[in-house]
């Protein structure tokens, strides 16, 4: 399984990330089911399923970004 960090999903700080939001934007949207939920790979690591991450871009993508 492949995976991504939060700072490689949001932009932040002017560096363009996959999506172009910021964290609490993808936080928000984790806490109201519409994205992806991550897993804890230690204490201070979270990530996402990239898989999962594109299946979510290509639903957007599918209903117009709607």
């Amino acid at each position: 399984m492949k995976t991504i960090r939060i700072n490689e999903l949001a932009t932040v700080n002017g560096k363009a990330g996959k999506l172009p939001v910021s964290p609490a934007t993808i936080w928000r949207w984790v806490k109201n089911g519409s994205f992806p939920k991550p897993f804890k790979l230690g204490t201070h690591v979270t990530v996402w399923d990239v898989a999962a991450v594109n299946r979510f871009l290509a639903d957007r993508a599918d209903a117009g970004g709607k």
